[in-house]
């Protein structure tokens, strides 16, 4: 079972976050030709190339991402235990599972399956599509229970299964938080920033929103590409999201910003170079 802190962490999100794919890619024509694809290397429009270090797509920035997250997700670094992970955490959106917590009731969890479900349509899973469609939006089980979550447990042994979540994370999470950071000019570490946030928070039109978090951070300070300094910028999109976090109780507590990001970027670690120290809801972690 997950720890407390799943519950603090994931909280309540928007049930309209899996349009995030979609309003994140939908970006202006001007903008295209400056973005960097998932298996491209191209450096930050605002540096000069031979300057330029890795981006959180770089796999082994990426590793550490995952297990960033998973440290405030899962109270642990092993990300990949957390494929089998299932659990009505009580944030009103139903079940909570795998790697990046999706949930049965804001439809990243009813996406994931049919993805599954048209790579291997005879999966355990696959029975569950009809309710799975019926309780998207809310946080009721039924349809699911009693068997839904032995299932999944049994699913998540299945290499096509847990190839679904990464794609699914990469598609609806990763690639377009990476994305629109390097359009904001941004690093690593806030590349990562942005990620976390879409992670806990999603995107959308209400104010705790990934999408109103940034947009509160720009009216405070200049992006990088807009010619601002990077790390005042940072500070600027942390406090922002600080500011969402304690707008609603489940998401009160903001170590995994306080004692984890900016501990990194008090110590200008913008590239998000290792060794990591750092803590989350009280426990400490450590990357060499």
């Amino acid at each position: 079972m997950r720890t407390h802190a799943k519950g603090i962490a994931k909280g309540l999100r928007p049930a309209t976050r899996i349009v995030l794919g979609l309003a994140l890619l939908a970006v202006p024509a001007t903008a295209v030709a400056t973005t960097v694809g998932p298996d491209e290397k191209k450096p930050a429009t605002h540096a000069p190339a031979e300057q330029a270090a890795p981006g959180l797509d770089d796999p082994a920035k990426k590793e550490i991402a995952m297990k960033l997250v998973s440290s405030a997700e899962n109270s642990s670094l092993d990300w990949k235990a957390q494929y089998k992970y299932i659990e009505d955490i009580g944030d009103g959106r139903g079940y909570t599972a795998g790697i990046i917590g999706f949930c049965s009731g804001t439809g990243d969890m009813l996406d994931l399956v049919e993805l599954y479900t048209e790579r291997k349509p005879d999966n355990v899973l696959a029975t569950y599509l009809p309710a799975l469609r019926e309780v998207d939006g809310s946080d009721s089980h039924e349809g699911l229970d009693p068997n839904f979550t032995q299932d999944w447990e049994k699913a998540a042994q299945d290499p096509e299964f847990t190839k679904a979540q990464d794609d699914e994370r990469d598609r609806v999470y990763f690639n377009p938080a990476v994305e629109r950071a390097k359009q904001d000019g941004v690093g690593t570490l806030g590349q990562f920033a942005y990620y976390d946030a879409i992670v806990m928070h999603g995107d959308g039109g209400d104010p705790a929103s990934f999408g109103s978090i940034r947009k509160n951070a720009m009216s405070k300070a200049k992006t990088p590409a807009e010619g601002g300094d990077e790390v005042t910028y940072l500070h600027a999109f942390l406090d922002a999201r600080v500011e969402a976090m304690k707008m609603e109780e489940a998401h009160s507590d903001t170590s995994r910003v306080d004692t984890a990001q900016r501990v990194f970027l008090d110590k200008g670690n913008l590239n998000l170079d290792t060794p990591l120290d750092w803590k989350v809801y009280g426990d400490s972690y450590h990357i060499d």
